[in-house]
């Protein structure tokens, strides 16, 4: 399956590109159905030394689903590693091109942070680490598994306890698959469903905050 590019011109900075030299770069991916300007609310609760990135998805869903996607859904299950693969390298092609040197942040809600934790097992040398919320890691093995096992990148992996979107099965496979390959921080959240919280950003943002230097610019 290939798909088309990222639209360069879609993507919302948090400064402009004189101020983004030196800085560590946080790209932040949507959820399915959303935009790129959803996440880029989130920008006052991140530390401010980051300089952040909102990319929007490449597909637009069936009508009459708003907004766009990372890969198709047809019902719950309805989602096909193939696509999840895509998906990452039309992210990694964008990100290639944009910021080529250097390696990267990744914050992703839903599918956004299906198709970021598809990308760190793809590349996982490209990125310092991932935030993946309300989310789960594709069951099919990738060649790359085992490097992402020996580098082990830092990743916060927050749910919600009430969150009825992600499938049990992705959860249960998840729980089990992210010890191995990551050095694995998170919370579930009591009462949240397939949402954000409060606790949850206050949550990422000392997550980032640990991170923000072993980000180079």
């Amino acid at each position: 399956m290939s798909l088309p590019p990222l639209d360069p011109d879609a993507v919302v900075w948090s400064a402009p590109p004189g101020e983004r030299a030196g800085r560590p770069l946080l790209v932040l991916l949507h959820g399915y159905g959303s935009h790129e300007h959803d996440l880029f609310a989130l920008v006052p609760h991140l530390p401010p030394e980051y300089a952040v990135a909102a990319v929007r998805a490449p597909l637009s869903p069936p009508f009459p689903t708003p907004g766009w996607s990372w890969f198709p859904i047809e019902g719950l299950r309805g989602r096909e590693p193939d696509a999840t693969t895509a998906a990452a390298e039309a992210f990694l092609a964008w990100l290639d091109q944009t910021h080529p040197d250097g390696d990267v942040g990744l914050l992703g809600f839903s599918q956004g942070a299906v198709v970021a934790l598809q990308a760190l097992r793809l590349r996982p040398q490209r990125f310092a680490f991932a935030v993946t919320l309300a989310a789960y890691v594709d069951p099919a093995p990738l060649p790359t598994d085992a490097e992402l096992a020996e580098r082990r990148p830092p990743v916060f992996w927050g749910r919600g306890a009430r969150d009825e979107v992600i499938p049990a099965d992705r959860v249960a496979h998840t729980v089990e698959w992210l010890p191995g390959h990551v050095d694995l921080s998170g919370r579930v959240y009591t009462g949240l469903a397939h949402s954000v919280s409060q606790d949850e950003l206050d949550d990422v943002r000392v997550f980032l905050e640990k991170r923000r230097d072993e980000v180079t610019g």
